[in-house]
């Protein structure tokens, strides 16, 4: 099986994650939901849909180790010798959960020597399913059919770049980062769909200047350079690394297809 034909299988385990979060979500309307308490329906939530995406890729023809926000954490020791595994969110964006807005999403990437080269995000919600294999483009399914995503070229000194932010707040070094930009329109949404949205050229520039883990980045990171884009470490100008001893990931920017100031 090659990894456009993989994909495809990872693409209906993740429809089927969403489905089953979704069918909490609606039963939990009018329901004051606390982050992760116990017997919640968040947490329900993303343990329903962890078994399924556990459950889905254990079946695969191909067999690799899952890491997961919901697992059992694997020691360094053990993951270090991983040649390729699995790098699961089941439910990404709780406050968007909570507030019940729509924005959460189902992560699924493969990892192959600390570097992404599948990825699968599901926006249940909104019923917007969006892929990439590395060398193969970025894709999102529509009617069936997938089209390519393609990020806006810009250059740093450009006027008027959209900024993706938090909806929660701009924390100081993150506004720092926007206060250098020349008239920059801030852009809010939740959860793995600030990469999307820059990797569907509807922005330019994601400043996270504050603490993720490796699965909230992993599967949009591929979408986003598959689609022309970058996600950048802030310190090292690197890109960022995957299945590290420490799964935090460090300050970073992601990009669309960022051009060289001339």
């Amino acid at each position: 099986m090659n990894q456009v034909e993989l994909v495809q299988e990872v693409i209906i385990i993740a429809r089927k994650a969403g489905t089953a979060i979704q069918e909490i979500y609606q039963a939990a309307e009018g329901i004051e939901i606390e982050k992760k308490a116990d017997d919640s329906p968040l947490t329900i939530a993303d343990r329903t849909a962890n078994k399924i995406i556990c459950d889905g890729l254990e079946k695969l023809l191909v067999q690799y180790p899952i890491i997961s926000e919901e697992n059992k954490e694997i020691p360094y020791s053990e993951r270090k010798g991983f040649e390729y595994c699995w790098l699961v969110d089941p439910l990404d964006g709780t406050k968007e959960f909570i507030k019940r807005n729509g924005e959460f999403t189902v992560n699924i990437a493969l990892i192959y020597r600390e570097q992404i080269i599948m990825g699968v995000v599901y926006a249940s919600d909104l019923d917007e399913m969006y892929w990439a294999v590395k060398d193969k483009g970025a894709f999102q399914v529509v009617n069936g059919k997938n089209v390519r995503l393609q990020a806006l070229d810009f250059t740093m000194k450009d006027s008027a770049l959209k900024v993706v932010c938090s909806r929660s707040h701009l924390n100081e070094a993150t506004q720092e980062f926007v206060d250098k930009l020349a008239d920059p329109e801030l852009v809010a949404t939740g959860s793995s769909l600030k990469f999307i949205i820059i990797a569907s050229g509807k922005a330019h520039v994601y400043p996270r200047l504050a603490p993720t883990m490796e699965w909230d980045t992993g599967a949009a990171q591929i979408i986003l350079e598959e689609a022309g884009g970058a996600v950048i470490d802030f310190n090292t100008k690197k890109p960022l690394r995957y299945n590290k001893e420490n799964l935090l990931n460090p300050s970073f920017v992601a990009y669309g297809a960022k051009q060289e100031n001339t």
